[in-house]
């Protein structure tokens, strides 16, 4: 149980706690090495062995998620090729009437995200989600990814929240254990990060499957 009358501040993940993952892991696992096999006139299998070892070499950094990066590493245009498939990018059931009670109860929500800015206007132009957030802020602003906790610092000078009154949902359990060892006292792993993907599990984290239970608890 959250005890959400303790809470004030409320940070927020995107892709896979919000948003349905789907739209990344078929963009990075299926469109991109298509893509990536045409233009290098290479087998599908290939280009996806070769791209899961530059993703491998860049993950847990800023390079992971920097699209401008991943266009000039593969020499096509990733923002391009996302605004394409744009119709695919769809918010977790719940996730509204969620955003919607925070606000009634005054709470202040932050995105937080290691998502690429552009990707970012993507999404929240899709979705319209961005109207309920005080303020949405992005590993390349602050210079480095939410898996580090220098992050964190500097988040948390630019939003102002206490630690101890601040609840924070996030799909990556690495991310959530640096959360922790900052010290952002209430932690919820977000476990149906995508809807084509099995549920995760988790024996060191609060677990919420969908944002309905949320509510219910709020009531």
């Amino acid at each position: 149980m959250i005890p959400l009358h303790e809470i004030k501040y409320v940070l927020l993940d995107m892709d896979g706690t919000l948003l349905d993952k789907y739209f990344d892991d078929y963009f990075w696992e299926h469109l991109l090495p298509e893509k990536y096999a045409e233009k290098n006139n290479i087998t599908f299998g290939k280009a996806k062995e070769v791209l899961l070892k530059k993703y491998k070499a860049h993950e847990g950094t800023l390079n992971w998620t920097d699209i401008d990066f991943w266009s000039r590493e593969v020499d096509i245009d990733i923002p391009a090729l996302k605004e394409q498939i744009k119709h695919l990018v769809e918010v977790h059931p719940h996730v509204e009437d969620f955003l919607q009670m925070l606000r009634r109860h005054r709470k202040q929500i932050f995105l937080v995200t290691n998502a690429h800015y552009k990707v970012l206007d993507i999404k929240l132009k899709k979705t319209e989600i961005g109207k309920y957030f005080d303020a949405a802020i992005t590993s390349f602003e602050i210079g480095y990814p939410k898996e580090m906790v220098e992050f964190w610092e500097k988040a948390q000078k630019r939003l102002g929240f206490e630690k101890e009154k601040t609840l924070f949902i996030d799909d990556t359990k690495a991310v959530l254990r640096t959360a922790r060892k900052f010290g952002i006292r209430y932690i919820l792993y977000k476990s149906y990060s995508s809807s084509r993907t099995e549920k995760g599990k988790s024996k060191e984290f609060m677990v919420v499957e969908d944002f309905g239970s949320l509510i219910e608890e709020a009531r």
